[in-house]
Order: C-alpha cells, then sequence, then structure tokens
C-alpha cells in the first residue's frame, strides 16, 4: 500500500520558498559567518589579543605605505634630532626615574634608609608598583609600521578590535531582541488571549510607552539605570523594544482564539495556560521569529547611536558604537580606518540581516502560494 500523502508544513514550505531564493541564501550565509566570528571571539580563538600594542600610534593600512613621520619601533620623535635619546630600562620603566628621585633625596639605594636613620618613604609604594608591573602583560618591544587595516591611537590592530566590537554589538542585538520578544510575546497573550479588563490594562501600558518617542525613551531609561555596562544596554534596549511584538502578537492571539481547534482544547478541560502556549502559539511562532530578526537589526543600530553618545558600553570594553565614538576625533587628524572598518562591518551585517528578514516574513507568510 502506498503512504498517505501529507502536505508539508509551515516551516517546510518557508525552507523550500528560502531555498529557491538566491539573495535570501546569500544574505544568510553572511549573518551565519558573523555569528561564526562572535563565536570564535567570544571562545578566545581569535581577537583575543585585540588589546596588545602591536603597531605604532595610527599605523595606516598596509595598502597605504608606512607613514614617515611615524615613530619607528614605538619610539617618541624628539624636538632636536641631535641630541640622543634617553636609554630606557626596558624590564623595569621605573627604575632610571626612581634612582634620580633618591640621588636628590639623599637616600642609599642598596640600604634603603636615608643617611639620618629615616626609612625611605618610597620604599613601599615602589614595592607595590613593581609587584603590579610583574603581573602585567609582557611589553611589545617591536611595533609595526603598518598593519593590513591600520591601527588606532594606542597601536591596536583595527581588523581585531572591529571583530571584538562585532562580539559586544551583536551579543546586545540578539538578547536585547530576545528580551523584547519574549516580553511582547507574553503581553500580547495574556491581553488577546484574556480581553476585557486585562487588555484594556496592556493597551493603556502599550499606549504610554509609543505616546513616547523610542530614542527619547530609551535615552530616558538608560539616565535612570546610570550604571553603565553590556547588561544595562540589553535591559535598556529589551525593556522599551517589546511594544512592535505585543501588537502583533495580541492580534494573532484575538483570531486565533476563536478557532475550532482551541475550542476543542477547551471542550477536553485543558488550561488557559495550556491553551495560549501549547495550543496557539506554535500557530502564531512564526510572528515572533520574523520580529526578532526585525528587532536584532534595530538593536544593533541602537546599541551603536547609544555608545556613540555615551549611554553604552563602559569604558574597556570595545564595541562598534565605542569605535565610531573614537574614530570621529581621528578624522580631524585624517585617520579614517576605524571609522571605515566599523561603518563597513555594521553596514554588511545590517544590510544581509535586512534582506534576509524580509525573505524569511515572506516565507513564513501563509497567504503567499
Amino acid at each position: 500500500m502506498s503512504k498517505p500523502h501529507t502536505s508539508p508544513g509551515l516551516w517546510a514550505l518557508a525552507w523550500r520558498r528560502l531555498r529557491g531564493d538566491k539573495i535570501a541564501m546569500v544574505s544568510l550565509a553572511v549573518v551565519g559567518a558573523f555569528f561564526l566570528l562572535v563565536l570564535a571571539s567570544a571562545s578566545g580563538l581569535v581577537a583575543s589579543n585585540w588589546e596588545d600594542e602591536v603597531a605604532v600610534s595610527y599605523a595606516p593600512p598596509t595598502f597605504l605605505g608606512a607613514d614617515k613621520d611615524a615613530p619607528v619601533d614605538g619610539a617618541i620623535p624628539l624636538a632636536d634630532e641631535r641630541s640622543a635619546p634617553t636609554p630606557v630600562n626596558v624590564l623595569d620603566p621605573l627604575a632610571d626615574d626612581i634612582a634620580e628621585l633618591r640621588a636628590q633625596m639623599g637616600s642609599n639605594p642598596s640600604a634603603g634608609v636615608e643617611m639620618y636613620g629615616v626609612a625611605d618613604p618610597l620604599a613601599d609604594d615602589l614595592t607595590a608598583l613593581r609587584a603590579g608591573m610583574g603581573k602585567a602583560k609582557k611589553l611589545v618591544t617591536h611595533k609595526a609600521a603598518t598593519l593590513p587595516f591600520g591601527a588606532d591611537k594606542w597601536g591596536h590592530d583595527i581588523l581585531q578590535k572591529t571583530i571584538k566590537g562585532g562580539e559586544t554589538s551583536i551579543v546586545v542585538g540578539l538578547v536585547a531582541a530576545l528580551l523584547a520578544v519574549v516580553l511582547g510575546t507574553l503581553f500580547g497573550a495574556v491581553s488577546g488571549y484574556f480581553g476585557g479588563i486585562v487588555d484594556d490594562f496592556f493597551n493603556w501600558f502599550y499606549s504610554i510607552f509609543t505616546s513616547i518617542p523610542s530614542i527619547l525613551m530609551i535615552l530616558t531609561v538608560a539616565a535612570v539605570l546610570q550604571q553603565k555596562g553590556v547588561l544595562t544596554i540589553v535591559l535598556i534596549l529589551g525593556l522599551t523594544g517589546w511594544t512592535g511584538p505585543y501588537r502583533l502578537i495580541r492580534a494573532e492571539y484575538i483570531k486565533h482564539k476563536a478557532r475550532e481547534y482551541v475550542m476543542a482544547a477547551d471542550a477536553i478541560g485543558a488550561s488557559h495556560w495550556r491553551k495560549m502556549f501549547s495550543h496557539i502559539f506554535p500557530n502564531v511562532s512564526h510572528v515572533a521569529l520574523v520580529q526578532m530578526s526585525i528587532l536584532v537589526v534595530g538593536f544593533i543600530k541602537a546599541e551603536v547611536i547609544l555608545s556613540f553618545l555615551g549611554f553604552g558600553v563602559p569604558v574597556g570594553t570595545v564595541s562598534w558604537g565605542s569605535m565610531l565614538n573614537e574614530a570621529q576625533n581621528e578624522l580631524i587628524l585624517g585617520k579614517w580606518w576605524q571609522l571605515t572598518a566599523a561603518a563597513t562591518a555594521m553596514a554588511v551585517l545590517v544590510t544581509a540581516f535586512s534582506l534576509f528578514t524580509d525573505a524569511l516574513r515572506d516565507a513564513l507568510d501563509p497567504k503567499v502560494k
């Protein structure tokens, strides 16, 4: 006997439509490559040493050639080229200054006690400084004059810095979008399913959030939370971005709660939460997925704006927004490579994600034959 013919489900039809769209497949490959870079950066396989000063300050990209005015191997150019540079003790950069200071104070460096029997007041501080320097990273004695994509003010490799910054921006966008979709789905499900006073309350809450411009709402929440950090940025974006998913999920629940399969579940004694999330939600999950993909793009751009304005990631954490913040001062000096690297990476990811989101929305739309 031949097996009975079964029609493919929603996700199978969506994947079939996506495979037939070449632009969607290319966009998916680009987005997947960025996610692989994020995983490699988070695991330390790449860009783990992005903070190392591997080049001279503002080292240009390799294809531009070395800057003739740039210092070689990290040396500081002298005002008078005829004067010889002062030798520096590489093992202990404080040694020469300490010896000179003790000589002026009349101390005996070998004994650590002055000639009048008074203990050296700098001894404890110098011991602590040297102990701390022993735990510091190894000094880079040779600094490159050029790098493939240039260097920033401190000699950090722009390519590695862009990868590390992408890790922060993409993780913030993904986690904040997930939080916003979870909140929007939960509020929309409760509001659309129960209706009545519950629906009125959530609509009133929704109206308050949507009556204020989104960027002003984001800045207000940022000013209230104040504590800077990646988690704070996630909370800011997630707590202000739930309104879009809420509106669509609420409409879907109002439409589906009167369907026959929900009435059948009610007839067999299913609870409200079971009908909401075991029966209705699988049929509207594609709406939540599309909303999440849309919010990821918006939240990546929002993180860049917040970091650019000084409300974003803290000092010591790199993101595409913090790179653009640094680049605005570098442009005055004609150093454009950090701006180009961060802006290009963000533009490629946002464009690919937007194209894939549009294709996914069309593929999951049941009205599209």
